[in-house]
């Protein structure tokens, strides 16, 4: 692989206007996100990490047979410091959760629920499951809105959960963080003729691919085609193999429940998921912030730029000649 970015260096950042919303249930209502932008927005993107939170109320921990192993592997550990400073280096716009997954997935659906592991299961006036819905399937997995087993590691909770605490859930983490991400990329759109979503999450360390020598360490998914224009991902994939990181696309993720409501490219709207390898940026454990984060925080800084001026391209604003200084 060529040599690796130069790592972003610490400056004057412009200011940014922060507004926090949603409620976390239990923690004496800390917000459950904040939203971050610029008095100018320099690109036409809106930079958001769903799956980094870590505002854990102590009766939700005391909850798990295993509080240290599930946060490790519910959470995107310590993605949001990739957001904080692509959004700096590059002017994005930045949403951040600091509601846990571990609480309410982000990326499932509102109706996404295994309603084994709630009190009394499902209520009568439940919308019934549609046969062979994928999200039915992955909410019987333990994968749902409320995460209930781990792969490889079994059940997560001691006892079911009350359906007030997931109503409270649902309407102080879920509704709140998309409603907010909603109007964001509006104002975009409204200011740029075009606005796009970088839904961005970390994976674990991905074997190669049969016929491959190295696995990828960054994957970008797009619904395959539906979230975004396909110019985006080509041109993503072009200045990733130009700079050799070892890319795909939609394998083995394509994105989720994020980009299938919020991506709308026909409306000038577009979206794309970016997992980026953990081992890259956290230490041997995958647990801390490691040696590499710096400079993955580079090389994602540049993809975010590549990507925000073919959106302005897309939108075709007065605004062009801005995304591409």
């Amino acid at each position: 692989m060529p040599s690796p970015p130069k790592p972003l260096r610490p400056g004057p950042a412009p200011r940014r206007i922060a507004i926090s919303g949603g409620v976390v249930p239990g923690l004496a209502e800390a917000p459950a996100f904040t939203l971050t932008r610029p008095e100018r927005l320099r690109l036409p993107v809106l930079v958001a990490v769903p799956h980094a939170g870590r505002a854990y109320p102590q009766a939700v921990t005391a909850r798990m047979r295993d509080a240290t192993l599930a946060q490790l592997r519910l959470e995107d550990r310590h993605a949001d410091r990739l957001g904080v400073a692509i959004a700096r280096e590059t002017g994005a716009a930045l949403l951040v959760a600091h509601a846990p997954r571990a609480l309410l997935d982000l990326n499932r659906a509102e109706d996404d629920v295994d309603w084994d592991m709630i009190e009394g299961g499902r209520p009568a006036d439940a919308a019934p499951a549609e046969p062979g819905q994928r999200s039915n399937a992955r909410a019987r997995s333990g994968l749902g809105l409320v995460p209930r087993r781990l792969p490889g590691s079994g059940e997560i909770w001691r006892g079911r959960l009350a359906p007030a605490e997931l109503e409270a859930r649902i309407e102080g983490i879920h509704r709140a963080y998309h409603a907010s991400l909603a109007e964001e990329l509006s104002r975009i759109r409204a200011e740029w003729g075009a606005a796009l979503l970088v839904d961005l999450h970390s994976m674990p360390p991905l074997r190669p691919a049969e016929g491959e020598t190295r696995a990828p360490l960054v994957v970008l998914g797009d619904r395959f085609g539906a979230s975004c224009h396909n110019a985006l991902v080509g041109r993503a994939l072009a200045h990733l193999e130009t700079r050799g990181v070892p890319a795909s696309q939609n394998r083995p993720y394509s994105g989720g429940y994020v980009l299938d409501r919020h991506g709308a490219p026909r409306e000038g709207i577009h979206a794309v998921q970016i997992e980026v390898c953990r081992a890259t940026y956290l230490d041997r454990h995958l647990a801390e912030p490691g040696a590499g984060l710096p400079a993955i925080a580079a090389m994602l800084a540049g993809l975010v730029r590549e990507l925000g001026a073919e959106t302005a391209l897309l939108g075709g604003g007065e605004q062009l000649r801005q995304a591409a200084e």
